[in-house]
């Protein structure tokens, strides 16, 4: 039986559908995606992200064990920041990718994907092995809720006691929200200015409904997963188990960047990374724009317009709400990956003409 957030009575009320994802019941929509889409595009939309996972890490030597254990450099992180990382397997493959909060001197917060986080506490805990640092799976002990729209700031600057303005991008700060105390950050996954709302389980549904009712005279409506995958993909956010797995490389997403190499004591995957990075990726990941109004999807073929062979795959596809045609992320081989490529989508069996164009689709205000 799939786990229930402790916001799932108010999204039965509020009429979500379900779906099932990495074992928790999660609201997919509630009345119309597009809506939700466009809500968080041109006002702001509230989401329960409580699947995902929550891992902390103490200790004194806490960012020298996620240097050794991540691809980025942890204990760079400044207290009340956060960063973009990955936790790659020795063969340099992605395991996860992840958000490392530093909230203290020797207190950060790590933040898995919903699928991975057991995956990413029992890694983590034989890699800080040595280490003065403690690792605690705090996946049950918050909830997540998540305000992301351009409305975002306005919504929550009456409901906090920080100034959220003054609140940069990938920061966090410990706030009072109605009362409650919570873990603000300017965080997200949909391309817009927006928030992540850290909050105790007991808290989440009285901290939902004052967001809500705070955020009705601003535009806000709850929004599912559904519309959360098309504001990622039109923002060019890769996604785990689509554009990132064990099989691909943080250099084959194009997310090379966040690989810091010579870090003292090194980091797993390192000599793996190195050795494929001076090798050079044989492909690429892309942004594609599809004519007609067929959306391409996932595991869908990508051909060569001239004979019709397979050069690639898609990776995860939609009719973009935003710009108005299908979109696609795909990877491609690297002489196929100049932006104005043509190509062509296998779409169940119908093809559809393709060009390669640079990722983002679509830029938002984050």
């Amino acid at each position: 039986m799939s786990k229930k957030t402790p916001l799932h009575d108010i999204h039965t009320e509020l009429g979500a559908s379900f779906t099932d994802f990495a074992g928790w019941s999660m609201p997919l929509r509630y009345s119309s995606e597009l809506a939700e889409h466009h809500a968080v595009r041109k006002t702001a939309g509230i989401f329960d992200l409580t699947h995902m996972g929550e891992i902390e890490l103490t200790g004194p030597e806490a960012g020298r064990a996620l240097d050794y254990a991540l691809v980025g450099q942890a204990s760079k992180i400044g207290i009340g920041r956060a960063r973009y990382s990955m936790l790659v397997h020795e063969n340099g493959g992605v395991l996860d990718d992840l958000i490392v909060y530093r909230l203290a001197e020797t207190k950060y917060l790590v933040v898995a994907n919903a699928s991975n986080a057991q995956v990413v506490c029992s890694a983590l805990r034989d890699r800080i092995d040595g280490f003065a640092a403690a690792i605690h799976d705090a996946c049950d002990e918050w909830a997540l809720i998540a305000v992301q729209g351009p409305n975002s700031a306005a919504i929550l600057a009456g409901l906090v006691d920080v100034d959220v303005p003054s609140l940069k991008y990938y920061a966090i700060d410990p706030a009072q929200l109605a009362g409650y105390e919570v873990l603000l950050a300017r965080t997200g996954y949909t391309g817009e200015d927006g928030f992540e709302i850290y909050v105790r389980p007991q808290d989440a549904s009285a901290i939902w409904q004052t967001i809500s009712t705070t955020g009705a005279g601003h535009g806000l409506i709850p929004c599912g997963l559904a519309c959360r995958d098309t504001l990622r993909l039109e923002a060019g956010m890769p996604l785990y188990g689509h554009e990132l797995t064990v099989r691909t490389t943080p250099f084959e997403a194009d997310l090379g960047r966040v690989v810091v190499f010579g870090k003292p004591g090194g980091f797993v995957g390192e000599a793996a990374l190195t050795a494929r990075l001076a090798l050079g990726t044989s492909r690429v990941l892309v942004g594609l724009t599809l004519t007609g109004r067929r959306a391409p999807r996932t595991g869908y073929p990508v051909l060569d317009p001239d004979n019709g062979k397979q050069i690639g795959e898609i990776t995860s596809g939609a009719l973009s709400p935003s710009i108005g045609h299908p979109v696609a992320m795909a990877y491609l081989p690297v002489n196929r990956s100049e932006p104005g490529t043509k190509v062509m989508a296998d779409i169940r069996g119908a093809r559809a003409e393709a060009t390669v164009v640079p990722l983002p689709f679509y830029r938002g205000r984050s």
